[in-house]
């Protein structure tokens, strides 16, 4: 069957307001109406950073065996998950406080903040805004390098110096960089004696190679009590519906977050859910050769295209067209559109801080979903 043919560089709808586009991945009701497509419209899902090789293949049943026990309430204290986290990461379950997902960790982190002055490094995952707006804390941007979103350490040092959290993403969503363990170190040491909090969002960090510069945080909980890390397990586990999280720091600051949640915030399926996937280490191990695989590939692939290409070092690319694909009129948003009308769903940027929808984000899927998008991306730019 032939594909149908890209359309013009000129949208054949308004522009979205930056304020009407979904302000996260995997909603593509809004743009099939704006763009006059029908709802059941086939789409490639490349907008949602989520693992491709998942759930484990022994979730949906283990699910089912579990709905005998959704007649009763949850344990209060989340024993068994938090053990079974706390033994992953070889720290203490006190260390620990099971969430509803990685956005209540961040809500409740803003929460221990309320009132406060928080700086966010930008641009970055919009919930950590809307948490420190929920709870009042007052918010100063620190942008990354425009050129390469990369971090400038002793900007940052200096601009910390009347903070009272710093909030940041490792390895950073949207732009798939990373801040180096070692930088961390040199980061933690400077806060500790502001008393300036640090919470790294390491949502996506089971999605990066194991070198030691990108090594998770866990390790440096016990030298820095001021640390608080946030996970989740819906990301690798691809397990966006069922909402599992947690919140990892000192025990008083889990204490302290804690008395922030409402009782039995995690349902029992979640929460009955950690241990056996932590355990699953052929899963871990499949994921990882997926990625040693797939993502030196594609990157190469994308930069071939012509493509402005952020050095991705995490699951997802941020990408824009090039300076001759732009001088074409091909924008962003015009490249949005026709991969969309051909069935290819990406990740917009309109509401991403400082890049003003200039750039586009591709989740990192398995090898014939990659060819797909590859396929279109280069039909797309001609």
């Amino acid at each position: 069957m032939s594909t149908p043919a890209c359309p013009g560089s000129q949208w054949t709808s308004s522009p979205l307001p930056s304020s009407a586009w979904p302000k996260h991945g995997g909603q593509a009701e809004t743009l099939l109406t704006h763009f006059g497509l029908p709802a059941d419209h086939r789409l490639d899902d490349f907008s949602a950073n989520l693992n491709p090789l998942g759930p484990p293949a022994w979730v949906r049943d283990w699910l089912t065996r579990q709905l005998a026990g959704l007649d009763h309430y949850p344990s209060p204290d989340y024993s068994a998950a938090r053990q079974a986290i706390s033994a992953h990461h070889q720290i203490e379950p006190e260390q620990v406080l099971l969430t509803n997902g990685g956005a209540e960790a961040i809500f409740l982190t803003a929460a221990l903040h309320a009132g406060k002055r928080a700086s966010i490094l930008t641009p970055s995952f919009g919930e950590y805004a809307r948490a420190c707006h929920a709870h009042r804390l007052s918010i100063s941007e620190i942008p990354l390098s425009p050129l390469d979103f990369s971090l400038d350490i002793d900007a940052l040092l200096t601009a910390l110096s009347d903070i009272d959290v710093l909030f940041l993403c490792r390895p950073n969503n949207p732009t798939a960089t990373l801040i180096d363990f070692s930088t961390m170190v040199v980061l933690l040491e400077h806060t500790a004696a502001l008393n300036c909090r640090v919470v790294v969002d390491e949502a996506f960090i089971d999605m990066v190679d194991n070198s030691q510069d990108k090594a998770p945080l866990t390790t440096l909980l016990a030298r820095y009590p001021h640390l608080i890390l946030l996970r989740s397990m819906t990301k690798f586990y691809t397990l966006p519906g069922l909402r599992l999280g947690y919140l990892l720091a000192d025990a008083a600051t889990v204490q302290a977050a804690q008395a922030h949640q409402p009782p039995w915030s995690v349902n029992h399926l979640a929460a009955e859910l950690v241990a056996p996937l932590l355990a699953d280490d052929a899963f871990t191990r499949r994921t990882q050769r997926w990625l040693a695989s797939e993502h030196p590939r594609m990157a190469q692939t994308l930069a071939e295209l012509g493509l402005d290409m952020v050095p991705s070092q995490a699951c997802f690319f941020l990408f824009r067209p090039g300076a001759e694909q732009r001088a074409s009129g091909i924008t962003s948003d015009v490249l949005f559109e026709r991969l969309l009308r051909r069935g290819v769903l990406v990740r917009h940027t309109h509401n991403f801080a400082g890049l003003n929808g200039e750039w586009l984000r591709v989740a990192l899927r398995d090898e014939p979903a990659n060819r797909r998008l590859i396929k279109v991306l280069n039909d797309c730019l001609r």
